[in-house]
């Protein structure tokens, strides 16, 4: 006769089931996919449509604006099973082929049309696919499920420049840009999958499209979201790193820093795919509160070598890498928290929340530091993002908090 408690350690080992499988995947091709048009898209705006520097950040600042909107839109509507299945499917498809399309823009204002329409897609769908994934995978092993989702986004992230390299040697910008349609589509065969196994029997009850904020009050939502806003005024956008480890590497030639850059880009994004996975085997087991704080203090540690890089190229790989692990530490935990403390119901509308905190501290932390990095110091800017993490670690404590299903979200 079984044991309670071995059936249980059974249930928990199955927790690669197809529609978390399905879930990974398509974070991993979609990545992969934007990404491509992504590294392509600097050279392409400018030396083809004859854009400039100033348009890139244009372009990209209303884009990412708009990710961060429609992520809270997006939440309320992901509450609904039916629904969630279904904007997490339109966006996966509407992101793979407004990315692709780039390719065939013959203006810069196109580029930034589909740039928009794209990203917006992209922050609809996001907490619909976190909202599926909760539905997928069992309470003992979100960490597991939400860790495999991050890692496939991260790896989406190293591969993906990888192939824009030799896709524009091949084939040039255009063709490359076509061909993040590929794994775009192949993201929303993944999904397509992953929504055919969160479908289960409905009651015909249609939930509301708006945002309860008084039952996520009541879910316990409220205190958690203190350290995730310190920690995202911190987490600064990846190009200011790349720019100091250009800048660190310029006695090289300005072509081999931007070389030893991106390559630096690549392994932070390796290591936080690698850390993600291993990080929700170890929130499985502790609880996401110990997770995030690590993730807060890896990033602590992070920038204070990239800060001091100037002493030894040492400091910037070994920066580079940790602030890797700080992400994937941090982001897993943030997901499963939201999945533990929520119930089915709420969850679209939490994540969406989670999501447009994400994009306010990321804009706030990245405006501020970026003006330290060019009227102060870099020192000065790493310094004031490291003031943040540190402060997200210590607030950590009050990601404990009461899960729907009776467990102890730690």
């Amino acid at each position: 006769m079984t044991s309670p408690h071995n059936a249980r350690k059974d249930e928990d080992a199955k927790w690669l089931t197809p529609g978390v499988a399905s879930i990974g995947a398509a974070s991993f091709f979609s990545d992969a996919g934007h990404e491509i048009a992504t590294s392509v898209m600097p050279a392409f705006l400018t030396s083809v449509l004859g854009g400039s520097a100033a348009t890139l950040g244009l372009i990209e600042g209303i884009s990412d604006a708009l990710t961060g909107t429609m992520k809270v839109i997006g939440g309320p509507l992901a509450n609904d099973p039916a629904r969630r299945r279904k904007l997490a499917t339109g966006g996966y498809i509407v992101t793979a082929a407004a990315t692709a399309a780039f390719g065939f823009a013959t203006a810069v204002w196109q580029v930034g049309v589909l740039r928009a329409l794209a990203w917006a897609a992209r922050g609809v769908r996001s907490p619909a696919r976190d909202a599926l994934l909760g539905s997928l995978a069992r309470p003992n092993t979100f960490g597991r499920a939400f860790g495999l989702e991050r890692a496939g986004d991260n790896l989406g992230a190293v591969v993906g420049p990888l192939l824009a390299a030799v896709l524009v040697a091949w084939l040039g910008l255009r063709p490359a840009i076509w061909f993040a349609f590929v794994p775009g589509m192949l993201a929303a065969i993944a999904i397509i999958v992953a929504a055919r196994e969160a479908r289960g029997p409905t009651t015909g009850v249609r939930r509301p499209m708006r945002l309860d904020v008084r039952g996520l009050r009541r879910a316990g939502i409220g205190r958690p979201l203190l350290p995730v806003l310190l920690f995202e005024c911190g987490n600064l956008a990846t190009t200011l790193l790349i720019l100091r480890a250009t800048d660190l590497f310029t006695t090289l030639g300005f072509a081999n820093a931007a070389s030893l850059a991106i390559l630096l880009y690549a392994g932070h994004n390796a290591v936080a795919a690698l850390i993600a996975l291993l990080g929700g085997f170890w929130l499985d087991r502790v609880g996401p509160r110990r997770v995030f704080a690590s993730g807060a203090i890896a990033y602590v540690l992070a920038y204070g070598l990239i800060a001091h890089a100037s002493i030894h190229w040492g400091f910037a790989v070994a920066g580079f890498l940790l602030a890797g692990a700080g992400i994937g530490l941090a982001e897993t935990a943030e997901s499963a928290l939201i999945a533990r403390i929520l119930p089915d119901e709420l969850r679209g509308s939490g994540f969406g929340v989670v999501g447009g905190i994400q994009a306010v501290g990321n804009i706030v932390g990245t405006v501020v530091a970026g003006a330290l990095y060019a009227t102060v110091s870099p020192a000065a800017a790493f310094t004031y993002a490291g003031a943040w993490m540190l402060l997200s670690a210590c607030t950590a404590g009050v990601f404990r908090a009461r899960a729907p299903s009776g467990q102890n979200p730690g």
